[in-house]
């Protein structure tokens, strides 16, 4: 495999991240040119089994609307504008009469049209494999300069436009524990973890896209404040381990950024080093979970088809998504 540059960096905790990164990178596990990273453990046997679980023909969608709304409040990135450039009222007023062909009010016909404005991960959305960088490399060792103001040249989301149709679980980690919301800065652990799947019947399995519900989003909403950046309850960096056992494919949480807040050693954001670059693992942020939530408990089910493509954006590094679970 190949193994990240050695160059030190010394900071609090800097040991577990090495002991981590030689233990669990999937550098090179499926060559040196692989661009999927985790989501290789999604093949027809995976996607086949997924189709299996729709039986009642429901489907849940797990996104926010993209709208001004939320859920940014300010800061790094801004709410989505969808920018009308042709409209109604601009019909009725006579605005487009006559259309290229004669087509007008007067014939009767007319549209509206809009040009949508947002940072590709201002809501719900993937992190994908160009997204984050460690000691000059992004996943399977590409340089970060691969990366340019005209994209990725390397792990550009658009790679995955047919990888997110999977077996999606739904570990409910606040109403596992009888709470409306895990506490800001509550590092949720593996035995979180397992003993959430054990109450609820059901197993994590090779090539899963993991779906961790905390609450956040849902009693966040409409009232942002510190969402983005701020404490929240997310995974702990010790969950690594079993991320990689379990063969995780995709893993996707209600928050902005998957992980604790405040982070548990002193780097930034340290699950993003060890799962998204080294294991190529794509994290899904800001999903809506409350109605997932609910279904999945009221009907004791917590497994579904979980279609969730990316919009094919050449070179970009993360992308909207409209997350379905099917059931």
């Amino acid at each position: 495999m190949t193994s990240s540059p050695t160059q030190d960096v010394a900071f609090a905790g800097d040991d577990v991240i090495r002991d981590y990164i030689e233990k669990y990178s999937n550098w090179g596990r499926w060559g040196a040119d692989d661009q999927l990273g985790a989501l290789n453990h999604v093949g027809p046997e995976q996607v086949t089994a997924a189709a299996g679980l729709v039986r009642q023909g429901k489907v849940i969608s797990m996104a926010l609307p993209l709208d001004l709304h939320g859920p940014q409040s300010g800061g790094f990135r801004a709410n989505p504008l969808n920018m009308m450039t042709a409209t109604g009222t601009d019909y009725m007023a006579g605005k487009q009469d006559p259309l290229p062909g004669g087509f007008g009010p007067s014939k009767g016909f007319g549209f509206s049209d809009d040009v949508l404005v947002t940072p590709n991960q201002a809501g719900s959305q993937w992190d994908g494999l160009a997204h984050i960088f460690w000691r000059g490399r992004l996943y399977n060792g590409f340089d970060a300069a691969d990366v340019t103001s005209q994209g990725a040249a390397r792990c550009g989301i658009e790679v995955m436009r047919t990888s997110f149709v999977m077996r999606g679980v739904l570990l409910d980690v606040a109403r596992f524990k009888g709470v409306e919301c895990l506490e800001p800065g509550y590092a949720i652990t593996v035995d979180d973890l397992d003993a959430t799947a054990a109450a609820q019947g059901v197993e994590v399995r090779t090539g899963d896209a993991l779906i961790v519900r905390t609450g956040m989003t849902e009693t966040h909403r409409g009232n942002w404040g510190s969402y983005n950046g701020g404490a929240a309850p997310g995974l702990s960096l010790h969950t690594a381990p079993w991320l990689h056992e379990h063969e995780v494919a995709a893993l996707a949480t209600d928050t902005w950024g998957c992980e604790v807040r405040p982070n548990e050693i002193d780097l930034f954001q340290p699950l993003h080093i060890i799962a998204l670059v080294h294991m190529g693992i794509p994290f899904g942020e800001i999903w809506d979970l409350g109605e997932i939530g609910r279904d999945c408990a009221g009907h004791g089910v917590y497994e579904f088809m979980l279609s969730a493509a990316p919009l094919p954006i050449t070179g970009a590094a993360g992308s909207p998504v409209n997350a379905l679970a099917m059931k």
